[in-house]
């Protein structure tokens, strides 16, 4: 019979472990880990389904090289906005901050930054990081609507990308019966629809005026605004995007107006 003195267990122990500690192996960092913040200007390939995460682990690419996304804003999130990982607050706090730098990196004003064929989407650390510390956020421009299955190819920087005119492969048609029920599309894409300007419906600290007021005002600028973007031709079609009390509790204080026209 075999007998295990305590020298022979403690061998058996340190054994296992070495065992144990050989067979898990020990998890790469990736770029979301770290506690230092991603750079600025990084070029990335994402799909929607990448900017629907609340971190990215996706390397930099070449921004000569085809891709999805730019990084436009990086910084920190406040501790205002708590410790809380998912916590909403993040959210709600970093909307206005990405938003604006959104706009100026474009090179457009809040009325186009409606009508483009871009959005942008935000990441920060992952679970990992932040349990190290990493506070930090980052705003990437992505080739494609907040609502897009699919994301086109960027130039090599979407800095200043509407400075002169706006091009109309970033510019927001339609294609459809009325706007509502229309396919979405690039303007050097077969349309019939074009989104021409947009209207502000309040101001931030404004409550939601409730939907049969917007509704009825965006109705009217539109038919004035659309008229005078047509040359007041004697008849003409118009539509406009109106949004709902999440959509205004999220910021949004604009209508977009769309004329009925293949140009």
């Amino acid at each position: 019979m075999l007998r295990l003195t305590p020298s022979v267990l403690a061998g058996v122990a340190a054994l296992l472990v070495l065992v144990t500690a050989c067979s898990a192996p020990l998890q790469k960092q990736t770029a979301a880990d770290k506690t230092s913040p991603p750079k600025l200007g990084a070029c990335y390939v994402l799909a929607p389904k990448d900017t629907d995460a609340k971190s990215n682990t996706a390397e930099p690419v070449s921004c000569s090289k085809p891709h999805t996304a730019e990084t436009f804003a990086i910084g920190e999130l406040p501790a205002s906005t708590g410790k809380d990982y998912g916590s909403a607050a993040h959210g709600k706090w970093i909307f206005p901050v990405c938003e604006r730098a959104f706009e100026k990196f474009l090179s457009v004003d809040a009325s186009l930054a409606l009508r483009v064929q871009l959005s942008w989407a935000w990441f920060r650390p992952s679970e990992r990081g932040w349990d190290k510390g990493a506070r930090w956020y980052r705003c990437d421009l992505v080739g494609g609507r907040a609502d897009a299955t699919s994301y086109a190819e960027l130039p090599p920087t979407g800095k200043g990308l509407f400075r002169a005119k706006p091009p109309e492969e970033w510019l927001t048609c339609a294609d459809g019966t009325t706007v509502q029920d229309s396919k979405k599309v690039p303007c050097t894409e077969k349309h019939n629809w074009r989104a021409v300007s947009s209207i502000k419906l309040g101001q931030p600290a404004d409550p939601y005026p409730g939907d049969r007021l917007v509704q009825v005002k965006s109705r009217d600028y539109c038919s004035d605004s659309v008229g005078a973007w047509m040359n007041y031709p004697v008849g003409y079609e118009f539509g406009y995007t109106w949004f709902h009390e999440a959509e205004w509790k999220a910021g949004n204080r604009l209508t977009v107006c769309w004329a009925k026209t293949d140009r």
